[in-house]
């Protein structure tokens, strides 16, 4: 993550805005200091400056695909979790209850989460950073094989590891 947040400020000139979007299911983010359900004011986080550790060049807080739908940042960094993950035979979706992942069976609440992904992916007009966690076999929660076969697809498709 540390990485990600330096490329996003070495790319950046002037007054050119980024910032880290996560989905709003990404509940497994907490290690890395990403909490979704810490609300932001889209206001402070689109409009202050690079002063104001309310904004989104702070990259503290991160903004969710509801708070981003239809506005733009320069340059973004997505930060994946386990909510969706790419396998042999497609996407999977999941939703975190209590202390577990749980499928996400239904079709349309599949897409809505696919759907979530795509508007994070296309919020950055001149770039951006994906963070796929390495995981960590000793938590359940994040065990390396919720993000290993996503990274390689990503990898695969042609993105950069940096």
């Amino acid at each position: 993550m540390l990485k990600a947040k330096q490329w996003l400020k070495d790319q950046a000139r002037g007054t050119e805005r980024y910032g880290i979007v996560v989905s709003s299911q990404a509940q497994r983010l907490k290690p890395y200091a990403i909490d979704v359900k810490s609300p932001i004011d889209p206001v402070h986080w689109f409009l202050e400056d690079k002063e104001d550790v309310r904004s989104s060049y702070f990259l503290e807080d991160v903004a969710t695909e509801f708070h981003v739908q239809g506005l733009e940042l320069d340059w973004a960094c997505v930060t994946w979790d386990g909510d969706l993950r790419y396998s042999e035979n497609g996407w999977n979706a999941f939703s975190f209850k209590g202390t577990n992942w749980q499928n996400i069976n239904k079709q349309e609440r599949k897409q809505y989460l696919i759907n979530a992904y795509r508007v994070l992916l296309t919020r950055a007009r001149q770039g951006m950073v994906i963070v796929v966690p390495e995981g960590d076999d000793n938590d359940k929660t994040r065990q390396k094989a919720f993000f290993d076969r996503t990274f390689e697809y990503l990898y695969e498709i042609g993105l950069v590891r940096i």
